[in-house]
């Protein structure tokens, strides 16, 4: 039987263009939650736009580092999350 390893994935603020202020404006998930490829996961919002944030790969969320409402920078890790290998 072939072994099942887990990862660990970072969740970071994606290259939303030439903006300093990013809101994390919610989170659709919470600690525990499982998802699947394509499911929103969060909310950013700048000055100019809103901005969903979808999983990229199935898998459990583990962590939720930024809290709602909280000023983000690009490429800051949000949470992380397990994946299968």
């Amino acid at each position: 039987m072939a072994e099942i390893t887990k990862k660990t994935l970072e969740l970071r603020t994606p290259d939303l263009g030439d903006t300093d202020k990013i809101e994390l404006l919610k989170w659709f998930v919470k600690e525990g939650d499982i998802v699947k490829e394509g499911d929103e996961l969060v909310e950013l919002v700048t000055d100019k736009a809103s901005f969903p944030v979808e999983a990229p790969i199935d898998g459990k969320i583990l962590e939720l580092l930024q809290k709602a409402g909280a000023t983000v920078l690009k490429d800051q890790i949000l949470g992380l999350m397990e994946i299968s290998d």
